[in-house]
């Protein structure tokens, strides 16, 4: 265990104790696995609250700008748990989850005792209980704590975290995620924070499609795209996908419409998402008739090229899909 950082039992007999601890080490090495769209721009804030960093990631040439910068890269997961015991994952599917974890050269390889493991993926909240079972047997912590907001808010520092794991363990977990974002919300047990995020994807991707539907129809009724955008955003119509995200290009800057959809929460990435709600709603016995409908859309989408582009871009995908 690094030096300075307490313990797992020596946090839950002194909460108080633990996070003036947690404090203290905050300039021990923390761990990042995962430098994505999201990872990236959340590692840096880490490193911008002056926190050194034990970095990998399956693709090298995403760990060079860190490198450059000073930061340490290491071959596999297993040696970033030898450097560091405090590990953030940020990881597209269950799957990679699973290898990052429990793979040949898994963080649970070289994990040490009272390790913090916090994965920011999109996962199975069945995948995050299990990965919670296997790193508890080897004496660490796991928490789950997907993300909402988005790569422009991960490099503001605006994203909001749902936690999911043992209560005694959130503020030693906020302390690192309150560097990447502005809300950090305690949800529960492990994979509550997934549940979290898979219930909010579910509508985000409803009212995208809902917001690209209602400009389209505008648009062919005649409205200018901007005045429709302007009087959706003020009336009961209104919600983030058209206010902040807006699907139509040349309505709003900065966002991935105004960059040919590229950049941005991939429709991939929604597509899988949409599938985790899928299957929650098949377990808990839930009807979700939009959601179910959403994910078929996405998965369409998905087949006819638009894999690559953001998830926004559903708005030229329905432009084009004049046999609906």
């Amino acid at each position: 265990m690094t030096p300075g950082s307490p313990g797992r039992a020596s946090r839950r007999r002194a909460p108080h104790l633990a996070v003036c601890s947690r404090s203290m080490a905050s300039k021990t090495p923390v761990g990042f696995i995962g430098l994505g769209n999201m990872g990236n721009p959340m590692a840096k804030n880490l490193m911008k609250h002056g926190y050194p960093l034990i970095i990998y990631d399956v693709f090298p040439d995403a760990c060079k700008e860190f490198q450059d910068a000073g930061e340490q890269v290491v071959s596999c997961p297993a040696d970033v748990a030898e450097k560091a015991d405090r590990i953030i994952t940020m990881l597209p599917t269950s799957i990679n989850a699973i290898e990052a974890y429990s793979g040949a050269n898994g963080i649970l390889k070289k994990v040490k005792k009272g390790s913090l493991l916090i994965d920011s993926s999109t996962i199975d909240p069945a995948v995050s209980k299990e990965l919670a079972k296997e790193v508890e047997k080897m004496g660490a912590v796991f928490m789950d704590a997907p993300v909402s907001g988005g790569v422009g808010a991960a490099r503001s520092r605006n994203l909001t975290f749902m936690v999911g794991g043992v209560e005694d363990e959130f503020a030693a977990a906020q302390e690192l995620l309150g560097c990447m974002g502005s809300n950090v919300v305690y949800c529960g047990a492990v994979g509550t924070g997934q549940a979290a995020k898979i219930c909010n994807n579910m509508l985000l991707a409803i009212s995208m499609i809902g917001t690209a539907e209602a400009m389209n129809l505008g648009i062919r009724l005649g409205l200018d795209p901007k005045l429709l955008a302007k009087i959706l955003n003020m009336s009961s119509g209104r919600c983030w996908s058209s206010d902040t995200y807006n699907p139509v290009p040349g309505v709003m800057d900065g966002v991935p419409s105004a960059n040919n959809y590229q950049g941005g929460f991939g429709a991939t990435l929604m597509a899988k998402d949409l599938g985790l709600a899928q299957d929650s709603a098949t377990n808990t016995k839930s009807p979700i008739l939009l959601g179910s409908l959403a994910h078929q859309i996405y998965r369409m989408m998905c087949a006819k090229g638009y894999s690559k582009k953001d998830f926004s871009s559903v708005f030229q995908f329905l432009r084009e899909e004049e046999t609906f």
